[in-house]
């Protein structure tokens, strides 16, 4: 059986999804799902308190990243111990995982490091993401399962796609990626709005976060709004009512502004995008998408607009 560490929750996602999680040996402080995961070894850590304020959050990576140190520590002594065949990591976001140079820094000082293969995922579109489904699943030896993996996403993908074609309308549609300051999904993002039946506004797909201000935020002039920063669960983003209630209140009362979950949805570039999908459908369209609305009802919550 190969020995599988992932220091990445969506890699986590995708090893689970092709039926490897006997073989996952450890994980990330951030790999919550499935349960099934949750007594893995724990192979890194955070320098930057979650629980401060997006502000506060935003100051201390600028100001890790500037000293040119990493935001996550890897626990090298207990990866050794576990001696893994496959190590997946990311090279895409310095915020989001453990980055690929420390990977390899780790790697470098196992004894047998010659025989450790490091996966290294960096998807900013959808189909890179499906194709990194493929990529992990040749590396754990399950190249079939990988393709009926991909497969199956995007037929429920596709499905969702041809719903919301049959809208009347396109609302133009803005998702929030933090806070303070306030950043706009970007990557796959615009791809799940126009995939909703909406008008991605403010980000172009495959590009990184822009940041706004409340008055370029307001010129854009969305019809929706979606709030799911990344990393923040609905009830941590409310923590933070006051930001969220001045975002609703600058894109003013014609607009429906929704939190959803940034932590376990949206964010993570495995398979639970299509679920993100839904969420978004279910945002956009609610007149179409009822049943998806109470599928999700525990990570769409609607904030009230100012009253015209």
């Amino acid at each position: 059986m190969m020995r599988v560490v992932s220091l990445l929750p969506s890699a986590t996602e995708i090893i689970c999804a092709l039926g490897a999680e006997d073989e996952l040996v450890g994980i990330s402080h951030e790999c919550d799902f499935p349960d099934i995961i949750r007594d893995r070894p724990v192979l890194t850590s955070a320098r930057i308190a979650s629980h401060a304020s997006s502000k506060a959050i935003d100051t201390a990576v600028r100001e890790v990243v500037r000293d040119a140190l990493s935001i996550y520590a890897v626990d090298e002594e207990k990866l050794a111990a576990l001696a893994p065949d496959v190590i997946v990591t990311q090279d895409l976001c310095e915020v989001c995982a453990v980055s690929l140079d420390d990977v390899r820094r780790a790697v470098a000082r196992l004894a047998h490091r010659d025989a450790v293969e490091i996966v290294s995922l960096s998807p900013t579109r959808l189909e890179h993401v499906w194709n990194d489904i493929e990529t992990v699943a040749k590396a754990l030896g399950r190249a079939e399962r990988g393709s009926e993996v991909r497969r199956e996403l995007e037929a429920r993908t596709q499905a969702i796609a041809a719903r919301a074609a049959q809208a009347a309308s396109r609302p133009r549609v803005v998702s929030i990626e933090w806070l303070d300051p306030i950043m706009l999904g970007g990557t796959w993002m615009p791809e799940l709005i126009e995939l909703a039946g909406g008008v991605a506004v403010g980000a172009r797909p495959g590009e990184l976060a822009p940041t706004v201000s409340r008055a370029e935020l307001a010129a854009l002039a969305p019809d929706v709004v979606v709030v799911k920063p990344c990393g923040f669960t609905v009830e941590r983003t409310m923590q933070e009512r006051d930001i969220v209630e001045s975002i609703a209140s600058a894109v003013g009362h014609s607009a429906r502004v929704y939190v959803s979950d940034g932590n376990a949805f949206f964010n993570r570039p495995g398979p639970r995008l299509v679920e993100s999908l839904e969420i978004t459908a279910a945002c956009v369209h609610p007149e179409l998408f009822a049943d998806f609305a109470e599928k999700h009802a525990s990570v769409i919550k609607a904030v009230p607009t100012p009253a015209a």
